[in-house]
């Protein structure tokens, strides 16, 4: 399969290179992203059972920080509308320094069931745990570690859902281990892949969902389970996925996200009709249109859909940004790796072409809706979780996406996963940041 993908991107490569410098070095991005993405979704299937792998406190020395690059101050990132004197004196939680933390994380993976075998690092054998003892902390406010008992006690009685893709599935996963350290959660649902799944905490009557929509409009994905395509992605740009519109209504917070499926090849639709598409050489009669042109599409008939709704029964509708792969030295086909121990340093890492482009349709497109979700007295609030993860290459599972990858060969070759988290670990403080946001 690699072989064959490398014969794609040397023909694509041929496509694109009588134009600029940026286009070229834009569609390599676009491309390496989508397959490290492909490769790494696709290999995960379903949360499994772990055994205990004890924790080594090693408190590191130093502070990294993230700046205000990319972040826009007319963005209400707590509040539900155009920013008020009220929302300046509001800190931003999204804005501080990952500081050394000397205790140990709420969740081990002995204590949790629900961490998939790629995202068990520990477990996996990863030896070193410097990464578990960071805590993310706001320059000018406290963000306390996530209470499981409080946040249960306040959502007693009510629904959550984080709709996207496999990022979100990760996401789900470190809140189901935080809360069953109080209450063991239930699954009451699944659908036939275990993609969307549906869980409640009986004592407090409280459900917690993902549902698989990774494009959030709707999609027919001609793929099988191991990543292989058949024919490009069908993406209707004007309807949004029934898979969570369907249930919209009936819950009371959300979580969307989306992104990284963009950089599939796909046909574009409008009306039923062939619009264009993103990456068809195959199709010379369809017109490129590119990711930015879909992701900006949806993304602004989601906001839409969540404003004509005026579901006001919703406590608070979240869109989280899109967050960074840390893979240095190539990329996942080409001996990338993600093996460091330590927060980056400010500016050591910046944002790929790609998710420079996803980040700026997000930003642009939430300050836009926030002002019109006020006017109907709807609570839209951003995650900004992308700048706060940039100064983590430490955190994702690298070859401990597999089972004691240097087991048999301490100089194998493995294959890293530099796009999700490991569990423990930094993923978790973004429910530091739900939980300070929700209180």
């Amino acid at each position: 399969m690699v072989k064959k993908i490398m014969c794609s991107w040397k023909r694509w490569w041929e496509s694109v290179h009588s134009h600029n410098y940026f286009a070229v070095k834009l569609g390599v991005s676009i491309l390496l992203v989508g397959l490290a993405f492909r490769f790494f979704h696709n290999r995960s299937s379903d949360f499994s059972p772990v055994t205990e792998t004890p924790f080594l406190l090693i408190p590191p020395p130093s502070v990294f920080s993230v700046g205000t690059e990319l972040n826009s101050d007319q963005i209400p990132l707590q509040g539900n509308g155009a920013k008020s004197e009220q929302n300046k004196e509001k800190c931003d939680l999204f804005m501080g320094d990952w500081i050394p933390y000397e205790g140990e994380p709420l969740y081990t993976n002995d204590s949790c069931s629900f961490i998939e075998q790629h995202q068990n690092c520990l477990k996996n054998g990863r030896p070193d745990r410097g990464y578990l003892h960071w805590k993310w902390k706001p320059r000018d406010c406290d963000s306390p570690q996530f209470d499981p008992v409080r946040f249960l006690d306040l959502m007693r009685n009510k629904s959550w859902a984080l709709i996207g893709d496999s990022i979100s599935r990760n996401h789900v996963q470190s809140l189901l281990c935080l809360l069953s350290m109080v209450e063991k959660a239930v699954e009451i649902y699944h659908d036939e892949n275990y993609r969307s799944r549906k869980w409640i905490f009986p004592s407090h009557n409280f459900t917690l969902s993902v549902i698989w929509s990774p494009f959030l409009a709707e999609a027919a994905i001609f793929e099988d389970m191991n990543g292989v395509s058949t024919s490009e992605i069908e993406l209707h740009l004007d309807k949004l996925d029934k898979n969570w519109t369907h249930h919209y209504k009936d819950l009371d917070y959300v979580i969307f996200s989306s992104g990284k499926w963009f950089v599939k090849s796909t046909i574009y639709y409008e009306n039923d009709t062939i619009l264009g598409c993103h990456y068809c050489p195959k199709r010379s009669n369809i017109t490129e249109l590119g990711i930015n042109f879909a992701y900006r599409k949806v993304i602004r008939k989601v906001f839409d859909y969540i404003i004509e709704s005026n579901n006001k029964n919703n406590g608070t509708v979240f869109y989280r940004t899109s967050t960074p792969s840390h893979f240095e030295n190539g990329e996942w086909f080409s001996g990338g790796t993600c093996g460091r121990k330590v927060p980056a340093k400010r500016g050591e890492f910046d944002w790929n072409e790609l998710t420079k482009i996803l980040r700026a349709i997000e930003l642009e497109e939430f300050a836009k809706a926030s002002v019109k979700a006020y006017e109907n007295g709807v609570k839209l609030m951003l995650l900004d979780v992308g700048p706060l993860s940039l100064l983590r290459p430490d955190g994702h599972p690298g070859p401990y996406r597999f089972y004691q990858p240097f087991g048999d060969d301490e100089n194998a070759k493995v294959v890293n996963d530099c796009l999700h988290w490991c569990l423990p670990g930094p993923i978790d403080s973004w429910n530091d940041l739900l939980m300070e946001m929700v209180k």
